[in-house]
């Protein structure tokens, strides 16, 4: 048995004077802090160099099939008064003109965009001033005759002409579009439109897919652009809703779970919300499909009817699996109440601690914008290639960007940076907030704690222990390089079919994602240790590893059901920002989308990851109030601890 005990190390000892959270400090980990500092250096020396060097107009403007960059005097031609690009062929070819054409009759089917110009036939009803295109004429391209795009004057025969060649040619017909990042895509009206035209009787086995503008993505391609013009056309939504919403409801939430009695009824109010939210959404949709089905003149698709139907059987069984879920946890859920009731008391009394995520959501943002300008200019270094592709018994040219080994290599330095920047600034905040439940719960006079001991936990781990941060945030960035790599040695497997190679990477890819989970519980913990001795990173996690191995059955225990409640909060925040999206975009927008499910899934996406900052001050709360009450039992005898009464109460009836 003493053998046993010595192999999980010795108890902790309180310093001499211990009176919290050791107030005599010292950096730690300097030596990272140091190369946190380079690389931030080197990364804006090397984006300085990239905006010295590129262009992002390069990146964000669109490319015509010769070069040219739309909008810009790039190229052989200036495009400046010609910032669109209107899509000729599969291959992405296109040529520039200066607004996307908005058609009343959505096709005209006798008109044709070429690599040349406008080629018109008899029947044609636009001028050339609705599709002004640049002057292509002094480059050495096919020319449209009738004999090459238009035989007979019939489009059914056009469409499979050498011109046209299905998508593949160089020239395609003059249709309604809207405009996406200076990209006239076709709508959803004008493909259906032409495909009436060019296929009347339905005899060429003509999918849509070929009369939209992609061969590589095939029925990826209709996908992608549609979601890209839903998102386009919601992006205020996004950013309204799926940020600011998101940011109310999340501060509301942990603003309310602080109050004394809330609690409880926050909690399954949440868990029977969430659960109707699901349930509600599917019978809208079911009843949305029925009543679009039932309309004499059918306003949507087929396909629109049947995914409505589809999400709507989703949404039903996605709530039904949260009743499951709720009762086979509601024993544990019930359980946790008491660490989040310790951990509500600590944020009522230091409530400014709820506004802390937002300043890091805030860091954030600022460093991302540096970033993506700077990997913005840096894909822009990139040079120029051509690709033929036959056609019939004639060569199509298309220009595509190439980029050489310092591209690439300064790409993965960027991603290494994006990495432990974003880890590092997620580290900083679990120590501040280990720092504050740690001073809360080390304090025997409670009413001392307040606003204040948030302001001077900030400024002691941002001055002292910002090295600690950037070790233990170093060890994650390393892991997701790693992880990143075998992504893109997955990827090459997949191009190669190597069977044998794609089962080693996905062994490997999960390997590292189980070692990058069991490093955040560590660092975590390391983080708590931390805040309350100040030691350094490698003290502190051979400290948290043996105190929470002395303790495993009772931190594991309470850790994993009040990670419950936790988990609670994040779902209903989610779930009601997603709601409340769904109503509003539907609402207003939802005859101008071509489906409602892309922009919501990027709303829940961006709600989720908002809803864990908010949530996470009380899982870092609850880690750290656990943590420092297994420290004071081995520190202190019983008459000494710092513990209440009903903390420690709670702790031995149900750790």
């Amino acid at each position: 048995m003493g053998r046993e005990d010595e192999d999980l190390g010795e108890k902790l000892s309180a310093p001499p004077d211990f009176d919290g959270p050791t107030a005599n400090r010292r950096c730690t980990d300097v030596l990272c802090t140091i190369l946190l500092w380079c690389m931030w250096i080197c990364m804006t020396g090397l984006g300085i160099f990239c905006i010295q060097n590129g262009d992002y107009r390069l990146i964000l403007y669109p490319l015509d099939y010769d070069g040219n960059v739309c909008g810009t005097n790039y190229g052989g031609k200036n495009m400046t008064d010609f910032p669109y690009l209107y899509y000729v062929n599969d291959f992405s070819g296109g040529v520039c003109v200066k607004e996307c054409p908005t058609l009343e009759n959505l096709t005209d089917a006798h008109t044709l965009v070429t690599y040349g110009g406008l080629f018109q036939t008899e029947g044609s009803f636009i001028t050339s001033e609705v599709i002004s295109i640049a002057d292509y004429s002094g480059n050495d391209t096919l020319q449209c005759t009738e004999a090459l795009c238009y035989p007979g004057n019939d489009p059914e025969r056009s469409f499979t002409s050498f011109g046209v060649n299905q998508g593949k040619g160089y020239a395609y017909y003059a249709m309604d579009t809207y405009e996406v990042l200076w990209r006239c895509l076709f709508t959803e009206e004008a493909r259906t439109e032409l495909e009436t035209m060019v296929n009347p009787n339905g005899n060429n086995n003509i999918s849509m897919i070929e009369l939209t503008n992609s061969t590589y993505l095939k029925q990826g391609y209709n996908f992608w652009s549609n979601l890209y013009g839903d998102l386009f056309l919601t992006r205020y939504y996004i950013l309204g809703l799926g940020f600011g919403a998101t940011i109310v409801i999340g501060f509301t939430y942990a603003f309310l779970m602080r109050i004394p009695g809330v609690l409880n009824i926050m909690v399954w109010t949440s868990i029977f919300a969430t659960i109707g939210i699901f349930f509600a959404a599917g019978w809208y949709a079911g009843d949305t499909a029925k009543t679009w089905e039932s309309y004499d003149s059918p306003k949507y698709t087929e396909d629109e009817v049947r995914y409505a139907t589809i999400a709507s059987y989703v949404l039903y069984a996605v709530g039904g699996l949260l009743v499951l879920l709720f009762l086979f946890m509601r024993k544990r859920i019930q359980l946790a109440m008491g660490c989040v009731k310790e951990t509500s008391k600590a944020v009522l009394a230091m409530p400014t601690i709820i506004l802390f995520p937002v300043f890091q959501g805030i860091g954030f943002m600022c460093f991302m914008i540096a970033w993506a300008v700077y990997v913005a200019y840096l894909a822009s270094m990139g040079e120029f290639t051509t690709t033929e592709y036959g056609v019939g018994g004639y060569k199509i040219s298309v220009r595509w960007f190439e980029f050489s080994d310092f591209i690439y290599q300064s790409g993965w330095f960027f991603l290494f940076c994006f990495f432990w920047t974003g880890q590092f600034i997620l580290a900083l905040g679990e120590i501040i907030f280990a720092m504050c439940f740690a001073k809360w719960y080390f304090s025997r006079e409670k009413s001392r704690v307040g606003s204040l001991t948030v302001i001077s936990s900030i400024s002691a781990s941002m001055w002292y222990h910002s090295g600690t941060a950037a070790f233990g945030s170093l060890i994650i960035a390393i892991i997701k390089m790693i992880r990143a790599s075998l992504a893109y040695l997955q990827r090459k497997a997949e191009e190669m079919d190597n069977g044998i190679a794609k089962a080693i990477l996905c062994c490997l890819q999960c390997c590292f994602w189980c070692l990058e989970k069991c490093m955040r519980f560590l660092n975590k913990n390391a983080y708590i240790q931390c805040a309350i001795f100040g030691s350094s990173f490698c003290k502190s996690s051979k400290e948290a590893f043996f105190l929470i191995m002395r303790n495993a059955a009772r931190i594991g225990a309470i850790t994993y059901v009040s990670g419950g409640v936790v988990f609670v909060g994040k779902v209903f925040i989610t779930s009601l920002t997603t709601g409340v999206a769904y109503f509003a975009i539907s609402e207003q927008l939802r005859d101008e989308l071509y489906s409602v499910i892309g922009p919501l899934v990027f709303i829940a996406v961006i709600a989720w990851f908002i809803s864990g900052m908010f949530m996470g001050i009380y899982d870092m709360g609850i880690a750290t109030i656990l943590q420092c009450f297994v420290a004071d039992e081995e520190m202190f005898d019983d008459d000494q601890m710092y513990a209440q009464g009903s903390l420690k109460a709670w702790v031995d009836n149900h750790g």
